[in-house]
């Protein structure tokens, strides 16, 4: 079996945090970060156990970038 690394993207929203994955658009959350982390890596696990290979092609976006911008506000 081999392992493949994803994107974890954690944000706070409201009492939970929520965890995207950008490349499969798969989420979860949690109670904390770690919990939101944790969550978004067992959907993932059972994505892969349940997909189909056409779902998973359909929906892996290999080219994910994340950067920074300086935005003027006010």
């Amino acid at each position: 079996m081999r392992t493949i690394q994803f994107t974890a993207l954690i944000e706070r929203e409201g009492n939970q945090y929520v965890a995207l994955c950008p490349e499969l658009d798969i989420a979860s959350q949690g109670g904390t970060v770690e919990q939101a982390r944790k969550n978004l890596h067992e959907a993932l696990e059972l994505f892969f156990e349940t997909a189909s290979k056409k779902e998973i092609k359909q929906r892996l976006h290999n080219e994910v970038f994340i950067t920074r911008l300086e935005v003027a506000v006010g």
